[in-house]
């Protein structure tokens, strides 16, 4: 095909006639090309309606010009394939360095300003010399893979802006190398014909792939990209922006901008992708086609260029400039954030919360999106999910709190009383116990097998422990393990063959009991904390227990400072000679002054110290600086943080909100997940107005007028011909007519502070502070531009 589409064009079809070449020198077979005319002709003839002496007469003029070029290399790819891997194979580390560095060292001479696109390490430049020098090889050995790796690498140097004209320079640097390093003529011919092929391939898929789009994005221009796009045909003006295709291989400009940093450019192009326009016939708009071309375009932006985000989720929320009774529409184009091509639910919402901006995450857009999905689809879900953990936790409660302070002083206690408790233990050691065995053993052997450890205080821990409730579920299957370990039923069971059915008090158990009733306690902290995940049912719950989790950490604070105290002062005390019975001993002591700060100390125990004066001085400036001080410091503290953390606790709780939704789709069926997207109806058309029906993929929802006043028609609309290849015309509201505005502006004030010169000489620093200050003006909206403009004015004045 290529041949065929390329026939005018003489170095293109030399081009892909030295490919075909290479090609062929891979088969075993002899290649009879005068043959194949024959019988492509009488093929043609038989299956192209229409078939006309002049289609014969073309058809053969031009085979007759492709065997010429092919014939001329027939049976030299093999030899030089041959003599150029000898080559290469032969050279040492000490001819390598030589070629390396006389290659950069000959192309500067050759070229200087080439000097300006290679400011790499040497190291860097070392590599990209290697790579030359493989490649020549690989392209006799593998053709059809290299020419598609060649293309995807001319893609990318279109990016990176190379210009064409340094490839020749570069390639004659390489070949005056190689003639110095071997006296093999083919070896020499071999590199350089292939080299040669690698560089006509390279400069025709620049010059293809060099379109204005892309030249915006090196200059990082946002005036120049929208100028670039302007010239676009209405039905291709979102492919410009998302696809430059060169053969097999293609490369998105918007994903480009993003990864070189050219945000300038990239935000113009989401502005541009995510407007609104129309002519009479239809509606256009980028929304489809973006997260086509990009489905992952989201958690680009969250890795990339997370200050684009809030430009993408704007452009997906339109609303109306006309109220209706108090109320404006809002169309949500919501399609891509809840659902994939292939019906699946989206990792959208798992890539913001995965972000953790709490800002982000409280983007209308956003919200409305994790509500919907919350509300219709994983809230019952994650309902009946944990509807199994609480009747556990009951289970629990009922055996280790209820059920063994019955009948206390009965014994023996009632048959029925004992088989309930021994009932629900094995219960919770064989249910809550299993499950988080067969949890934990599945994680920890997932993290061994694809290596997700982290490295911690020198210990790796699987990277899934990072999360704190599988810390805690963890803790809490050691406990129920210790439990089951010194079970007091269990021993008197095994110890006592005359001991009574099921009862727990007996001589093996009791060493145990205690032992058995901590690991209990812990145990039961441990189910009400993983209990707290339920929190996210509200959002004001959750976010309250967010701000709880927030200030721990200057409780923390406040427990090691006073723990610091209590240790100095116990130790001062007790090196005191004094007669208190309350300060004998450091751990006496210690204990004595927590209960003072927490205000257990009795008061006659204060009355007693009055025989210790000298003891009673110390625990008096122990109170102020405990009491008095740090509690003081806590609640300071706590206000403090509860105010840096306020302004985010719902969007921190949203972010949980998210990450729980995340999770629980994981474990949607497949019929309900469907009913809920019929029920979105996203396939139907939504209006803009009355009988005015727009796009599809969205949801309508009504908010009150005061809420995000829009004054301008987000829609922009068009007249004349409705035609898709013709361009939209270009009004005066364009955002560059702000711009230039601004620097004519510029450029006025600068002539005028160049005709007031002569006076006082402070004029010039003037000059200075009025030009700085209004380029700094011009990075801003258009609003604060013409502030700024203002502001420049009136100082000159």
């Amino acid at each position: 095909d290529a041949v065929v589409t390329h026939v005018s064009i003489t170095t293109r079809l030399q081009e892909e006639c030295d490919v075909i070449s290479l090609r062929l020198a891979k088969l075993n077979t002899p290649i009879a090309l005068h043959e194949f005319k024959t019988v492509m002709l009488a093929a043609l003839r038989s299956l192209v309606k229409g078939w006309e002496p002049l289609h014969e007469v073309s058809w053969s003029w031009l085979w007759d010009n492709v065997e010429r070029m092919l014939k001329r290399n027939m049976g030299k790819p093999a030899k030089q394939q041959a003599a150029l891997g000898a080559f290469l194979s032969s050279l040492d580390e000490s001819q390598l360095m030589t070629f390396r560095r006389e290659v950069y060292s000959r192309f500067f001479a050759l070229a200087p300003g080439s000097q300006d696109y290679f400011k790499q390490s040497t190291t860097r430049l070392h590599f990209i010399a290697d790579k030359v020098v493989s490649m020549t090889l690989e392209m006799y050995r593998h053709p059809k893979r290299m020419v598609e790796d060649i293309s995807a690498l001319g893609l990318r140097h279109v990016g990176y802006g190379i210009p064409t004209d340094i490839f020749g320079p570069f390639v004659s640097a390489c070949v005056q190398v190689v003639r110095g390093l071997t006296s093999d003529d083919l070896a020499e011919e071999a590199f350089r014909w292939s080299l040669g092929l690698i560089s006509r391939i390279l400069c025709r898929v620049i010059n293809e792939g060099s379109t204005i789009v892309m030249k915006a994005i090196n200059a990082n221009n946002g005036k120049q990209l929208r100028r670039a796009v302007a010239c676009a045909p209405r039905g291709k003006r979102a492919l410009w922006m998302l696809n430059v295709q060169v053969g097999t291989q293609s490369i998105s400009p918007l994903l480009w901008a993003i990864e070189t940093g050219s945000l300038d450019a990239a935000k113009a192009m989401m502005h541009d992708l995510l407007t609104i326009r129309a002519d009479r016939d239809r509606y256009y708009y980028g929304n489809d086609i973006l997260f086509e071309r990009h489905p992952d375009i989201i958690k680009r932006l969250c890795i990339d260029a997370p200050a684009l985000l809030p430009v993408l989720l704007n452009g997906l929320i339109w609303r109306s400039r006309i109220t209706e009774q108090g109320q404006r529409r809002v169309n949500y184009y919501i399609k891509h954030l809840v659902v994939t091509a292939d019906g699946t639910f989206s990792p959208a919402i798992e890539w913001i919360t995965d972000n953790k901006d709490p800002k982000i995450v409280c983007h209308p857009i956003v919200s409305m999106v994790i509500d919907l999905v919350w509300d219709r689809v994983a809230f019952r879900t994650f309902v009946y999910g944990k509807l199994w953990f609480l009747f556990m936790l009951m289970v629990f409660v009922l055996s280790q709190s209820i059920l063994r302070h019955l009948e206390i002083g009965r014994s023996p206690r009632s048959e029925y009383l004992r088989v309930s408790i021994f009932v629900c233990r094995c219960f919770i050691y064989i249910c809550s116990l299993g499950h988080g065995l067969v949890h934990h053993t599945k994680n920890i052997a997932g993290s061994c097998r694809n290596r997700e450890f982290k490295r911690i205080c020198g210990l790796r821990i699987p990277q899934y422990l990072l999360d704190w409730q599988e810390i805690a579920s963890l803790s809490l299957v050691v406990f129920l393990i210790m439990m089951l370990i010194l079970e007091p039923i269990l021993h008197c069971l095994v110890g006592d063959e005359d001991a009574i059915l099921f009862e727990e008090r007996c001589d093996e158990s009791k060493p145990l009991i205690f032992a058995y009733s901590v690991m209990s306690t812990a145990a039961m902290l441990l189910y009400f904390l993983l209990l707290t995940d339920l929190s996210v049912i509200s959002t004001s719950v959750s976010a309250y227990v967010l701000v709880c989790g927030k200030v721990l950490s200057e409780v923390g604070l406040f427990l090691f400072g006073l723990t610091f105290f209590v240790a100095a002062f116990a130790c001062a005390i007790c090196s005191l000679e004094q007669v208190s019975e309350d300060f004998q001993g450091i751990p006496m002591s210690a204990l004595n002054l927590y209960k003072m700060t927490f205000a257990m100390f009795s008061g006659r125990s204060y009355d007693l110290l009055n025989d210790s004066p000298f003891a009673l001085i110390g625990i008096l400036v122990y109170i102020i600086t405990s009491v008095v001080f740090l509690t003081n410091l806590l609640i300071a503290q706590l206000s403090c943080a509860y105010m840096a953390c306020y302004q985010d606790m719902v969007g921190f709780a949203r972010l949980g909100r998210g990450k729980i939704v995340a999770e629980t789709m994981l474990s949607v069926s497949k019929p309900r997940w469907n009913r809920f997207l019929e029920m979105l109806r996203l396939d139907e058309r939504v209006e803009f107005g009355e009988g005015d029906i727009g796009l599809a993929g969205g949801m309508q929802l009504f908010e009150p007028a005061a809420a995000n006043i829009t004054t301008v028609d987000m829609i922009r609309r068009f007249g004349g011909t409705t035609s898709p290849s013709a361009k939209w015309p270009e009004t005066g509201a364009d955002q560059d007519e702000d711009e230039d505005r601004l620097e004519r502006m510029e450029k006025l004030i600068e002539r005028a502070m160049k005709r007031g010169r002569g006076g006082r000489g402070g004029r010039d620093d003037s000059q200075t502070s009025g030009s700085t200050l209004l380029r700094s003006g011009s990075s801003g909206s258009g609003a604060h531009q013409e502030s700024d403009g203002s502001t420049s004015n009136s100082q000159l004045q």
